[in-house]
C-alpha cells in the first residue's frame, strides 16, 4: 500500500476516514494488480479514485468506452469520469461496488485517466 495514500486517508475526519479505508480495501481486493498512488492530491487506482469531501466521499470511475446503459450506473454526467457518492459508511454497498469495479476494469479505457 502506498504511504502517501495512507497519509491522505488518515488525515480525513470521521466518517470520511472510515469510508475511504473501506473503499480502498474493496478496490485493492477486487482489482489487486491496480497501481495505487496519490495523484492530483487524491488516491488513484488506474481507472478509479477516492476523494474525501466536506460531507461525503466520492468513488470515481473512468467511463470512457462504456455503453450509455453502463454509464447510467454512476452519478454525474461526465464523458470521461463519473462517481458514486457516500455520506455514511452504511451507504457503501460492497456487492454493487465490486460489480462496477469489474465492469470498468474489463470495459473502460483509460485514455481519460490523468497520467
Amino acid at each position: 500500500m502506498d504511504q502517501e495514500v495512507t497519509r491522505y486517508i488518515e488525515k480525513q475526519r470521521s466518517p470520511q476516514k472510515e469510508m475511504c479505508k473501506r473503499l480502498r480495501k474493496i478496490i485493492l481486493k477486487t482489482v489487486p494488480k491496480t497501481d495505487e498512488k496519490l495523484k492530483m492530491g487524491v488516491p488513484w487506482y488506474s481507472k478509479y479514485y477516492i476523494v474525501g469531501l466536506k460531507d461525503s466521499v466520492n468513488l470515481g470511475f473512468s467511463v470512457t468506452g462504456l455503453l450509455k446503459k453502463d454509464k447510467d450506473n454512476f452519478d454525474g454526467a461526465g464523458s470521461f469520469m463519473r462517481h458514486l457518492k457516500f455520506k455514511e459508511l452504511k451507504d457503501i454497498d460492497e456487492k454493487k461496488i465490486v460489480r462496477l469495479l469489474k465492469l470498468v476494469d474489463k470495459k473502460a479505457k483509460c485514455g481519460s485517466c490523468f497520467k
